[in-house]
């Protein structure tokens, strides 16, 4: 009986103990676990370093595929990706696919090696005004060419996108050296001569609208294609099949009608399928917008091209690692009428009502992290059945992305190719 009480009466102790112990375990909060999920990167032209650089590392050691999310336009992120780059080419590194469209990425990957790489480009693009989205920029272009030096002579440049606004005349011109019949060579020559008109008016304009694949109408073209399914051969086919696909998806997101991200994102689906039945074991780098490179459903609501690679890789039981990548503050860039420079303008994404998520990531700033050092959170630490994330976009974020990475400020890019005055 004696024994008895003794052992209630421990059992009792220890009841109280543990209860008490429970008593003052408080529960981290998000901004806590933020705070402990953080480390300071430091990107040098040479490399990374800092406690964030042995997370990178390892991830892109591990993974097959390397998905960067980015803000466009500038100069940061290209240098950026180009130490990504660094770390996958011991391990092989097969290509980059670009939001760009192919014809478009496949005149760089042409010139991204030529010691005068960046003037080819340039008298490229002043031919063809407003022919490639984002590779126009001096940074990127700078990105691609470093790239290639590191990864060695296999490395190639993927477009995935539909082509750009102004890509109606640089196509007519393959078509035309792809050796047409008669009957599409005359109705291709005819095209081609009111797209130089319609280029000569854009740039006078500045409007996109005034460009040929803007303002051609389906009677322009109907005949052109009928006239190139008949003796234009598979090339001519193929590049006036891509004209109208990326007018297809212009005038679907112009009207507000026909799903054109959907549409958009399935386009890049297919052709990234093409590539990986041509190089089954292909080392990928993809850079592109932030929205496009989400695990699982975007912002948009769509399913994208970022969730699309995650899913081939685990069906591959292979890694893919998925990155965002954004500036805290600074100047950004975008597109701003045919033949224009850059339009620039100031932000802050950690103040007013146009702060996000890297307001969060800055408040949660490691205290030694260097000024001008960069925070790179690991998502993968976040995700928990008791997570608590203060918002649906941090939710999505966790989610959605393997690594948040935030630079202290950003700089635009500059344009290669010729300007028109103002």
């Amino acid at each position: 009986m004696r024994l008895t009480l003794i052992g209630a009466a421990l059992s009792l102790a220890c009841l109280c103990a543990a209860s008490a112990h429970a008593e003052t375990v408080v529960p981290l909060t998000f901004a806590d676990r933020l705070a402990q999920a953080g480390s300071p990167l430091t990107v040098r032209p040479d490399g990374f370093s800092g406690p964030g650089a042995a997370i990178l590392s390892d991830a892109v050691d591990a993974s097959r595929y390397v998905l960067i999310g980015e803000s466009h336009f500038s100069r940061e992120i290209p240098a950026f990706t180009t130490n990504v780059c660094r770390l996958m080419a011991p391990g092989g590194l097969t290509a980059m696919a670009v939001e760009t469209g192919p014809e478009a990425a496949g005149a760089v990957n042409a010139r991204m090696r030529a010691p005068d790489r960046e003037q080819q480009i340039a008298d490229f693009l002043t031919t063809y005004p407003d022919v490639m989205a984002f590779l126009n920029s001096r940074a990127e272009g700078q990105t691609v060419a470093d790239c290639a030096a590191v990864a060695g002579p296999g490395f190639t440049l993927w477009g995935l996108d539909q082509e750009f606004l102004g890509v109606s005349g640089y196509l007519f011109d393959q078509m035309l050296a792809s050796g047409p019949g008669p009957l599409a060579r005359a109705q291709i020559e005819a095209l081609a001569t009111q797209e130089r008109a319609a280029v000569k008016a854009a740039l006078a304009s500045g409007s996109p609208m005034d460009l040929f694949l803007l303002k051609a109408t389906d009677a322009t073209l109907d005949p052109a294609g009928k006239a190139i399914n008949q003796d234009g051969g598979d090339r001519a086919k193929a590049l006036f099949a891509a004209l109208r696909e990326t007018r297809a998806i212009y005038q679907a997101s112009q009207s507000g009608r026909g799903d054109a991200n959907g549409r958009r994102a399935r386009l890049m689906k297919r052709t990234l399928t093409a590539h990986f039945a041509e190089v089954p074991q292909a080392r990928v780098l993809m850079k592109f917008g932030a929205y496009h490179l989400y695990k699982g459903y975007n912002p948009l609501g769509q399913l994208d091209v970022g969730n699309f690679v995650a899913e081939h890789a685990d069906g591959q039981d292979v890694k893919a690692l998925n990155l965002i990548v954004g500036g805290a503050k600074g100047v950004g860039a975008g597109y701003n009428g045919v033949g224009r420079p850059m339009k620039v303008y100031d932000f802050d994404a950690t103040t007013g009502e146009d702060s996000d998520w890297r307001k969060d990531v800055m408040s949660a700033r490691p205290s030694g992290a260097a000024p001008g050092d960069w925070i790179l959170v690991d998502l993968r630490l976040l995700r928990s059945k008791d997570l608590d994330a203060p918002t649906p976009e941090w939710r999505a974020l966790i989610f959605g992305y393997d690594l948040a990475i935030v630079a202290p400020a950003l700089s635009p890019s500059t344009k290669l190719g010729a300007d028109v005055g103002l």
